[in-house]
């Protein structure tokens, strides 16, 4: 950290290491005194121990002034010291003579031996109220743990040859720490991500929190209920629903507080939600999401592609099946330097690749001898579970019952509009990306709409509107209000409806509300 302190900032540098090196000088004898007399009542005690003056590092320092606005005088007021023993049991005693010695601070002890950092790191800390009324911080450890925060998970292979003592506990939490790198390497996109989730974990302050058998799980501040269902296993995190803080339920995007115990609800067909990414904050847990989402839209993009490709080629009186024994495929993959023919319907699934082109190429037609395929071509269905690589446009947000078209959008997938949509003027000249869609009969799924309200300018008339629509189970997206004048304002309401009947419904209920003049769907 020092390094890196004086690249980043060699002037701050320069000038702390000589207010340190100043400080030493005037400091010396005090520690010491203080020193000498934690180092005889040991003695007293008959415990043997290494008692060790512990200078704090310049971007230690660096940090704590910012952090918590001191001055530097403030931060080095207070004295540091080690203590090494031989055992557990030992740094315990030694934390009773300690509290004995000097008065404790009240809210600064921390049990990393009983409850480690992720990364293995195990040590008592406290603080003390010293001589003169000096505030004093202790760590008391034991000889392998001093190895451990000298030299980090190395230390845990350094000594294979030693005792059993030292690999036990402590190297399992070492080996499942790298296991942990090493998984959220694998599943990073590429090398930067890898490097921001590793940025993500380092935080200097913990939570502690249960499970309900009792188990206990170490999460950086400001953790999630997603982050925990995370550390407890992926496969929990990638189903998780809901969960029950302190046996009462609670959103996924609560922050978790030391001392909670925490269940997570599950379901077998539950996917993460990307939605999760703006408030997890470990890396195991971002790593893990985006992997999914990855996943998730790849197989979507492989089966929205071989629906287009199959449409497409059956408008030049052929199928994908009929294609697979000719060579054409083989050929295709060959000039494309493609492994399979999936890369191929994920591109044009995900809009990348133009379906009608591709056909053309596979049944060796000129572009020049066919037109696009004709109206009298069987529409898309769309069943509305078609996943990420299926986008409706908010525009004009259709919903079922309306005529729509389809846009393949690159890197979007397909983008669906109504067929009256002012802006699907702009694709007409790109017909190759177009497509006619219809929606299935059993459509499933809560549509987004743009409706439009006008009433009379007065006191409460919002609340009491958006109060008749949450009456109706209806999820408002999104509201925005706008004066016409001084007696009429305007509303633009987004709800989610599931189909035109619904969204009738809906207006209906709207229109009788005292002071509602008009209502509309919007139409762009």
């Amino acid at each position: 950290e020092d390094l890196g302190f004086a690249v980043l900032h060699p002037m701050r540098a320069r000038r702390i290491g000589a207010a340190v090196r100043k400080a030493r000088g005037n400091r010396k004898e005090l520690v010491s005194q203080i020193q000498r007399k934690i180092e005889v009542r040991l003695r007293d005690e008959g415990i043997s121990a290494r008692v060790i003056g512990r200078e704090k590092h310049l971007y230690s320092i660096y940090r704590k002034m910012r952090s918590k606005g001191k001055s530097f005088a403030e931060i080095m007021d207070v004295f540091a010291f080690r203590i090494v023993v031989e055992n557990v049991d030992t740094c315990y005693r030694v934390l009773g003579v300690m509290h004995n010695l000097y008065k404790p601070v009240p809210g600064h002890f921390k049990d990393y031996i009983a409850i480690p950092k992720a990364n293995g790191y195990q040590s008592l800390h406290t603080v003390l109220f010293g001589m003169h009324g000096v505030p004093i911080e202790i760590q008391i450890r034991t000889s392998d743990m001093e190895e451990m925060a000298n030299n980090g998970i190395a230390a845990h292979w350094l000594y294979k040859s030693s005792s059993s003592e030292r690999q036990g506990g402590g190297h399992s939490r070492a080996r499942q720490w790298v296991q942990g790198l090493l998984e959220m390497q694998q599943r990073a996109g590429n090398s930067l991500e890898f490097i921001e989730s590793m940025k993500i974990d380092l935080f200097p302050d913990e939570v502690y929190v249960f499970t309900p058998r009792g188990e206990i799980f170490e999460l950086p501040k400001g953790a999630t209920a997603v982050d925990f269902a995370y550390a407890v296993h992926t496969d929990i995190g990638n189903s998780c629903v809901a969960c029950r803080i302190d046996r009462n339920l609670a959103p996924l995007s609560t922050r978790l507080q030391s001392g909670q115990t925490v269940e997570i609800v599950t379901a077998p067909r539950a996917n993460p939600n990307a939605t999760w990414l703006s408030f997890v904050v470990t890396a195991k847990a971002r790593t893990n999401i985006r992997h999914h989402l990855k996943s998730q839209q790849r197989s979507e993009s492989i089966e929205l592609g071989r629906r287009l490709l199959d449409k497409a080629l059956g408008g030049l009186g052929s199928s994908i099946r009929a294609t697979l024994g000719t060579g054409a495929v083989e050929q295709l993959l060959l000039e494309t330097k493609r492994p399979s023919l999936d890369g191929i319907l994920e591109e044009i699934g995900l809009g990348n690749r133009v379906a009608l082109l591709t056909a053309r190429h596979l049944l060796g037609i000129s572009e020049l001898t066919t037109g696009s395929p004709g109206s009298d071509l069987a529409p898309l269905t769309i069943h509305g579970t078609e996943g990420m690589v299926l986008n409706f446009a908010k525009c004009c947000y259709p919903i079922p019952g309306d005529a729509i078209v389809g846009h393949i959008s690159a890197g979007r997938g397909m983008v669906v509009h109504r067929e009256n949509c002012n802006n699907i003027a702009e694709f007409v000249a790109d017909p190759e990306r177009c497509t006619q869609l219809r929606w299935a009969e059993d459509v499933s799924g809560e549509f987004d709409v743009e409706l439009l309200v006008e009433l009379e300018n007065q006191k409460g008339v919002i609340a009491a509107l958006a109060n008749r629509i949450s009456a109706m189970d209806v999820n408002i997206e999104k509201i925005d209000m706008e004066e016409r004048d001084a007696r009429i304002s305007q509303i633009r309401l987004v709800v989610g409806v599931a189909n035109r009947v619904a969204l009738a419904r809906i207006m209906r209920r709207i229109r009788t509300q005292n002071l509602v003049m008009k209502v509309t769907r919007v139409r762009h």
